[in-house]
């Protein structure tokens, strides 16, 4: 999950302890204490500038200081009283072009002045073009300190991006028309580079992995699953595997990354299942079938969530109930189990999609609330599709039946209900693809994340 870290300057031009005419100073040290505590309790770290800024060198010292200091991806001007606008938009200007983000907070309240100081910043930088978020609301308020923080978080998600490398191994898998990416486009949109590994790379790595690292890994999946796996080679194969795949993505340094899975890797080894499970247990964004946009969806999830991402096919809607069906092919972070059972080991099973085999994961995913999300490309554009949801878990009675309706029942499941017109849902959808992050909090921040990048958001 993201730290957030956010500048804090408070500006004003009637300042250092001036008095209105009653008596009363212009502003509010009390309140502003109030503001950095409200963030604070809201889980932001607070970069702060001490001086309240007001003249032209003072916007630009302090803003030039935020814009060098690497821990802020974006700073809260707090409007302490009026200001001249035209002192401050021109350092804010400067401050936005570095690729941060801006927000503006004003507190309502006649005394101060400070609605004046807000609006008249705000009209300033839509004047000039400067993209930013203002925010009026008190500081008591939930949804005011929520806005704040989901804008906050998205610009951190967007630097996060930028001058990254995803990596792609392999090819387009199983046809895929709607998960292919321009790499151009990508560097334009999120700063991100390409960089593009055939499978057979994965295989030499696997067969160089020693006994004493598979062996190693058993108490750990002892911990995860409940016991051990059983020992053959398809088992081996998929733990080295795993352990080949994390190896190479960690020494060339991949945000995230897609692998191709099948054709390839599932007939000439081992199927990725497994691999791919313990990847998203270890908060690494991925996808299968060289989807790039599954693969940034994951990652923009994992980044928000305190917990971990699965993504799966849409395997059945009843447009009656709004219930949703979410079925991966044997790959799910074996710590979202539910009550119902523990994670447990299964066989991929599918042989025309692999006849290597390889191990893979079942469970069902434990109740919570959340959102289900992917990024996706119409005509070439980009467009995220968001929708919160909820999960929950059948009743023990019914349980069995409810897995075999698909006739692959030992693959891990999600049973969801959307919080959405599923028609809507349906028409907007850009694959066979469901990404399903836990967190009420995620629908607002990938709504910013969209407004940050300037993706079309279709938030239904």
């Amino acid at each position: 999950m993201l730290d957030a870290n956010v500048g804090f300057v408070v500006y004003g031009v009637h300042k250092d302890g001036l008095l209105d005419p009653m008596g009363t100073p212009f502003i509010d040290s009390a309140l502003v204490a109030e503001a950095k505590v409200a963030l604070r309790n809201a889980g932001l770290r607070l970069v702060e500038y001490e001086t309240v800024i007001a003249s032209k060198q003072e916007a630009v010292e302090a803003l030039k200081k935020m814009k060098q200091d690497d821990r802020v991806e974006a700073v809260v001007l707090f409007s302490g009283t009026w200001v001249w606008a035209a002192h401050l938009v021109g350092a804010v200007r400067d401050f936005a072009n570095s690729g941060k983000a801006v927000l503006l907070w004003t507190h309502p309240g006649s005394q101060g002045w400070r609605p004046v100081g807000g609006l008249v910043m705000h009209g300033g930088l839509l004047e000039i073009g400067v993209p930013h978020r203002f925010v009026y609301g008190d500081i008591k308020d939930p949804h005011t300190v929520d806005s704040i923080v989901s804008y906050v978080r998205a610009a951190q998600l967007r630097s996060s991006l930028n001058l990254s490398t995803v990596g792609a191994f392999g090819g387009r898998g199983m046809g895929q028309t709607c998960g292919a990416a321009d790499p151009s486009q990508w560097m334009r949109v999120f700063g991100i580079d390409i960089d593009s590994r055939d499978t057979t790379e994965i295989i030499r790595a696997a067969d160089r992995i020693s006994p004493a690292q598979v062996e190693e890994l058993q108490p750990r999946l002892r911990k995860l699953f409940g016991t051990a796996p059983a020992v053959n080679q398809v088992t081996d194969r998929s733990i080295r595997l795993y352990i080949a795949l994390k190896e190479i993505v960690q020494r060339e340094r991949y945000a995230f990354y897609t692998i191709q899975s099948f054709p390839g890797l599932a007939n000439d080894y081992a199927a990725t299942c497994f691999a791919q499970s313990m990847m998203l247990e270890d908060g690494y964004g991925t996808s299968t079938l060289g989807d790039f946009n599954t693969a940034l969806t994951v990652f923009l999830l994992t980044r928000l969530s305190r917990e971990r991402v699965y993504y799966g096919d849409l395997q059945h809607i009843d447009r009656k109930t709004r219930e949703i069906k979410i079925i991966g092919d044997g790959a799910c972070p074996p710590s979202l189990e539910c009550s119902l059972g523990p994670a447990g080991f299964a066989e991929h099973g599918i042989p025309t999609e692999g006849e290597a085999g390889g191990l893979s994961v079942r469970l069902i995913c434990k109740a919570g609330e959340g959102v289900l999300a992917r990024l996706g490309r119409v005509n070439g554009e980009f467009q995220m599709v968001v929708t919160r949801a909820s999960i929950f878990e059948p009743s023990r009675e019914q349980l069995q039946k409810r897995l075999d309706e698909c006739g692959i029942p030992f693959w891990p499941h999600a049973f969801v209900t959307a919080h959405c017109d599923i028609g809507a849902l349906l028409q907007n959808w850009t694959n066979e693809y469901a990404c399903l992050g836990y967190g009420e909090d995620l629908y607002a921040a990938l709504a910013d994340f969209c407004e940050l990048t300037g993706i079309k958001s279709i938030l239904l």
